[in-house]
C-alpha cells in the first residue's frame, strides 16, 4: 500500500509572517522630531539621526508655534527641543505639547546651563537635558535612553540636579505673592509638571470636572488666559 505524505500547512501564510516581521522592524524605529530655530543645527541633527538604522527623523520645526500647530497631528516618540526659540520658548512648547502628546518624550537640546533654565525645563515635562556641545555619540545614546524610559543628561547638568536635592532648602515668602489657596497651589504644581487633567484628578482624588473648575478660578485670580501664562507665573514666583 502506498503512503502519501502531505506537506504540513503553517498556521499563517508566508506573506503574513513577512508582513508581521516588517511591522516589527518599523515599530522598533524611533521616530524623532526636532524643534530648533538654527537651520544648520536642525539639519545636522536630522542627518545624524537618519544615519543610524534604529532612528528616523522627518520633522523639523523652527519655531514653537509651528511645532504646537503641526506636531500633534504627527506625533514623534522623541522630541528634541531648543530652549531659545523666536516667539514662544521651548519650555512653553513642552508645556503645551505635553498635554496633547502624553506618549512623546521631550529632551532639551541647548547651550543654557543655568539652574533656572534646567529646572523650568524639567518642571515643564522635559525628561532629558543635553547640551549642544555634546558629541554625536552622546546625542544618539541620549535619544535611545529617552525612548527606553531614561532621563539622559550631561554629567554637569546631572550634578546640578543632584545638588538641588542635597542642599538645604531656603525659606522664601515669594509664594505668598500669588493669591491662591493651598489646593490651587497643588493643582498648579501638578499642571507645571505637565500632568493631564485626568492625571491631576487621580493624584488629588477629585473629578476631572472639579480640576477644570479650579483651573478656571486660578486663571481668573492670576488674570491669565491659558495654562502657559499661569505656569510661567508659578515658575517665576
Amino acid at each position: 500500500m502506498t503512503t502519501f505524505i502531505h506537506p504540513v500547512k503553517t498556521a499563517y501564510p508566508k506573506s503574513t509572517i513577512i508582513h508581521q516581521f516588517l511591522n516589527m522592524e518599523k515599530q522598533s524605529t524611533i521616530k524623532i522630531a526636532i524643534i530648533e530655530d538654527l537651520k544648520d543645527v536642525a539639519f545636522e541633527l536630522k542627518e545624524l539621526f537618519n544615519e543610524v538604522e534604529d532612528m528616523n527623523c522627518q520633522q523639523i520645526y523652527h519655531t514653537a508655534e509651528e511645532a504646537m500647530a503641526f506636531l500633534p497631528q504627527n506625533p514623534a516618540d522623541v522630541v528634541i527641543v531648543d530652549i531659545g526659540l523666536p516667539g514662544a520658548s521651548g519650555i512653553e512648547a513642552i508645556i503645551t505639547l505635553r498635554e496633547q502628546l502624553p506618549n512623546s518624550q521631550f529632551c532639551m537640546f541647548t547651550v543654557f546651563e543655568d539652574d533656572e533654565k534646567i529646572f523650568k525645563s524639567l518642571k515643564a515635562g522635559a525628561k532629558g537635558y543635553i547640551l549642544k556641545n555634546s558629541s554625536p555619540e552622546k546625542i544618539l545614546t541620549s535619544a535611545r535612553e529617552l525612548h527606553q524610559g531614561g532621563s539622559p543628561m550631561n554629567p554637569e547638568i546631572a550634578r546640578k540636579v543632584i545638588d538641588a536635592f542635597t542642599q538645604p532648602k531656603q525659606k522664601t515668602a515669594k509664594s505668598s505673592n500669588l493669591p491662591l489657596t493651598k489646593r490651587e497651589f497643588q493643582l498648579l504644581e501638578h499642571l507645571s509638571r505637565g500632568l493631564l487633567y485626568k492625571e491631576i484628578a487621580q493624584e488629588l482624588g477629585i473629578t476631572t470636572g472639579t480640576v477644570k473648575q479650579h483651573i478656571h478660578k486660578i486663571y481668573d485670580k492670576l488674570q491669565v488666559n491659558n495654562r502657559t501664562e499661569a505656569i510661567n507665573l508659578f515658575l517665576d514666583r
